[in-house]
């Protein structure tokens, strides 16, 4: 008899114990406040920036290619493959979490860029933080300036005038598995900005937009606003759509009337991605990379057929 009793108290006892080792390996039932899964794949979104931020001590190496525009043709142009092109290749590092820095080399402009790009609250998964807040910033150097040519640039041309900024505050959400928004309020600023001379033609002027006639009528400040969805139909592919929108506001003009203003960027193709690599394909209206050349250059028109072939390539190495 004492055994079978020596038998059902160890049993209660291994019982409770493993009710106890239980209750402690189990997670809190409170509100999961985890960071959600990134809203995008990619740092990119054809030609804007996206809130994602990759993890610390990563590389990513980018290449973005931009064709000519297919407004003139198969026969004359083979829609925009033989014309004129853009690229640029750069690499991105995380050096802190949450903070990345990045260098980029550009064709048009033989430009060097600058960019640093911090999440300042993420998302969570209970939603006690709707959204992810995201500070993108670049400084692009315009290398190609004749600063000899005094009749392109003045006669008190400086180092910094090669100097244009861009700042924007990135605001996404993940929605879903497979639905995801952003909106990005931008502020463009170049140093230096105008031609003394009117009525020169961008032939003459290869840095400016190709369909400028009244250079002097170029702003140095542009305030901005871009928008972006992403739509993912399998884990590898997602749709998505882009519009960056330079907005009309004289309160910062330097002239009465907007001569030429820059028309709106609007993008539209697929990522398909895996755990290191990204690649789109799109139609967009901006042959430039450089999101302030977007805001304060672009003349082509999506809907008079003035839209090209753009390209981007990420790979993606963690140390």
């Amino acid at each position: 008899m004492k055994l079978v009793y020596s038998i059902l108290i160890t049993a209660a006892m291994l019982v409770r114990l493993s009710a106890f080792a239980q209750d402690a390996t189990e997670e809190p039932t409170g509100p999961d406040n985890r960071p959600a899964k990134p809203a995008f794949e990619s740092g990119l979104l054809f030609d804007q920036q996206t809130s994602n931020v990759q993890q610390k001590n990563a590389l990513e190496f980018v290449i973005q290619h931009r064709f000519g525009s297919v407004e003139y043709g198969l026969k004359k142009d083979l829609y925009g493959l033989w014309g004129s092109s853009n690229i640029r290749i750069g690499l991105n590092y995380t050096i802190l979490k949450n903070l990345m820095v990045g260098w980029g080399a550009t064709k048009i402009k033989k430009a060097q860029d600058f960019q640093l790009k911090y999440n300042i609250v993420e998302q969570t998964r209970s939603n006690s933080i709707p959204v992810t807040l995201t500070l993108y910033t670049d400084m692009q150097i315009d290398c190609a300036l004749p600063k000899d040519d005094t009749l392109a640039v003045g006669t008190n041309f400086k180092f910094s005038n090669r100097f244009s900024y861009f700042t924007e505050l990135i605001i996404s959400r993940r929605f879903n598995n497979h639905l995801s928004m952003q909106l990005a309020p931008s502020f463009t600023h170049y140093n230096w900005y105008k031609v003394d001379t009117v009525n020169i033609k961008s032939a003459d002027a290869y840095w400016l937009p190709f369909s400028t006639t009244d250079v002097s009528a170029w702003e140095h400040d542009k305030i901005g606003i871009s928008y972006a969805v992403r739509y993912k139909i399998s884990p590898q592919t997602s749709f998505m759509f882009g519009v960056d929108w330079p907005l009309k506001i004289k309160g910062i003009a330097e002239y009465k009337e907007f001569i030429n203003p820059p028309k709106p960027n609007f993008t539209i193709g697929a990522e398909i991605s895996t755990s290191t690599h990204a690649f789109h394909i799109f139609f967009g209206t901006s042959q430039s990379i450089l999101p302030q050349e977007t805001m304060m250059n672009n003349q082509n028109d999506f809907f008079n057929k003035q839209f090209l072939l753009g390209l981007n390539i990420t790979r993606l190495w963690n140390f």
